[in-house]
C-alpha cells in the first residue's frame, strides 16, 4: 500500500483530470486528511458537500480498490506521530453545546496561532526565501489582489513604495487594473494573492502576464489551486476559520514577511528610502499624537 504522502501527490498530479465532483472529494481529502482518518466515509462527503458515492469513484480513479484505503494510508500517518489531528477532531466531536462569545474568539485564535506556527515549518520558510529571491530580481512587481485579497495585495504594495518604485498595484479605477500590463516585460514579476473561490479576473490577468513573459509568484491556499500551475514559486496559506468567512491573516503575515526580506537585502537602500518617506509624511502632517486642535 502507498504511502500517505505518495497519494497526496498523486492526488495533486491526477487533479485537473478529474471531474468537478471528484475535484471537489479530493481537494477535501487534502485539505482535512485529520477527517478522512478518523470519521467515516459518508461524514466526509457530507462536509465536502458531495455524495458517499463520489467518494468511492474517487479511490476508483486514484488506482485503488475502495475509499477504505484512502481511510487506511490517513489513518496509518496519524498513528506515525500526527497525535494533534486526533486531538483536534476529539475536541470538535466532544463540542455538542454552543459555545459563548469568548469561546469562539478563543478557538479562533488559538487557530490563528496554529496556522502562524505552521508557516515556520521548513518547507514554508523556503518557500518564502525563494519568493522573496524572485521579486527582488526583477525589474518592476506587479501585485494582484482582488476582493477579500485586495487588503494583502495593497498592503503589500503600500510598504513596497514606501521602499522605492518598483511596486505597480493593478487596481486601476473603471476596470483599467490591467492596463499596468500594457509595458510589462520578462524581467518583470507579478505577485498574485487569490484564494478559493478564486476570482475569475484575477486567473485571468495572471495568464495574461505569464503570457507576455512576466514571471508568476503567488500566495494562494491550496495545492490545487489554480495559481500553482501558473507560478514559479508558491507559498501557501491556510484559510481554514472557526468563523463563517475565511482568514486572511496568515497571508497577510506572509506578505509582511516578504516586506522585510525584500528591505533586508540591500538595508543602506532601505534606509535612505524610509528616511525620505518619514521626511515626507512630516511635511504632510500626516500623523499626531493627539488630537489636533481646531483652526
Amino acid at each position: 500500500m502507498q504511502s500517505s504522502d505518495s497519494l497526496r501527490e498523486q492526488i495533486i498530479a491526477q487533479y485537473d483530470a478529474m471531474s468537478a465532483q471528484l475535484q471537489q472529494a479530493a481537494r477535501y481529502v487534502l485539505e482535512h486528511p485529520e477527517e478522512v482518518a478518523l470519521v467515516s466515509m459518508r461524514e466526509v462527503a457530507r462536509n465536502a458537500c458531495v455524495q458517499p458515492a463520489t467518494m468511492t469513484r474517487l479511490a476508483k480513479f486514484l488506482g485503488l480498490a475502495g475509499y477504505d484505503d484512502i481511510r487506511a494510508q490517513h489513518a496509518a500517518a496519524l498513528r506515525q506521530g500526527s497525535d494533534g489531528f486526533a486531538a483536534k477532531v476529539r475536541q470538535r466531536a466532544d463540542e455538542g453545546s454552543e459555545r459563548g462569545a469568548s469561546d469562539t474568539a478563543s478557538h479562533m485564535l488559538q487557530g490563528l496561532s496554529a496556522q502562524l506556527a505552521k508557516l515556520c515549518e521548513p518547507d514554508s520558510l523556503r518557500r518564502l526565501e525563494a519568493t522573496a529571491d524572485r521579486l527582488r530580481s526583477a525589474r518592476k512587481i506587479y501585485v494582484l489582489g482582488l476582493r477579500s485579497s485586495h487588503a494583502v495585495a495593497w498592503h503589500f504594495h503600500y510598504v513596497m513604495t514606501l521602499l522605492g518604485e518598483r511596486s505597480v498595484h493593478l487596481d486601476g479605477p473603471g476596470g483599467t487594473g490591467g492596463d499596468a500590463l500594457i509595458r510589462a516585460t520578462p524581467e518583470d514579476v507579478m505577485l498574485v494573492i487569490s484564494i478559493k473561490p478564486y476570482a475569475t479576473r484575477t486567473l485571468e490577468l495572471a495568464q495574461l502576464a505569464k503570457d507576455k513573459g512576466v514571471g508568476i509568484v503567488s500566495i494562494t491556499d491550496s495545492e490545487v489551486s489554480p495559481l500553482v500551475a501558473l507560478s514559479e514559486q508558491t507559498i501557501l496559506c491556510p484559510t481554514e476559520s472557526d468563523s463563517f468567512f475565511h482568514t486572511l491573516t496568515p497571508a497577510l503575515a506572509v506578505s509582511e514577511v516578504l516586506c522585510s526580506l525584500l528591505a533586508e537585502f540591500d538595508q543602506p537602500k532601505t534606509l535612505d528610502a524610509l528616511q525620505q518617506a518619514d521626511e515626507h509624511l512630516l511635511q504632510l502632517n500626516t500623523y499626531s499624537a493627539a488630537i489636533p486642535r481646531r483652526r
